[in-house]
């Protein structure tokens, strides 16, 4: 099994930063993509940025210029730095990883998910 453990959400004013990260643990043999999803009240779930063991980068429209995903291979860890933040980015901001077993087939697995709230 493999787990995918967030941390870094909190409450911030507008125009604040935060910083997420998730770290995979388990069996794990390689991950290739990487990245953070979130999910505001009566919304649905939406990518917000994703990255690749090649390090390719892919963001949502609306936080070009503002998050930055970034990736310790090693560390099987993502980061997301979120600058210049909005009371529109308020949702749940959960992980996701494609990952490679040690056995059996690659698969999709989430993390429980941390709040981000942006309020003055």
């Amino acid at each position: 099994q493999v787990q995918l453990v967030e941390s870094g959400g909190g409450l911030v004013q507008p125009g604040g930063s935060l910083r997420l990260s998730c770290a995979a643990s388990g069996s794990i043999f390689s991950i290739n993509a990487m990245g953070w999803y979130r999910q505001a009240p009566g919304k649905e779930r939406e990518l917000v940025a994703v990255t690749t063991s090649g390090g390719r980068t892919n963001y949502a429209d609306f936080v070009k210029g503002r998050f930055t995903i970034s990736r310790d291979n090693a560390k099987n860890t993502v980061y997301l730095q979120m600058n210049s933040l909005k009371p529109e980015d308020t949702a749940v901001y959960y992980c996701n990883a494609y990952v490679y077993p040690l056995a059996g087939t690659a698969y999709d697995v989430w993390g429980q998910g941390t709040q981000v709230t942006v309020s003055s």
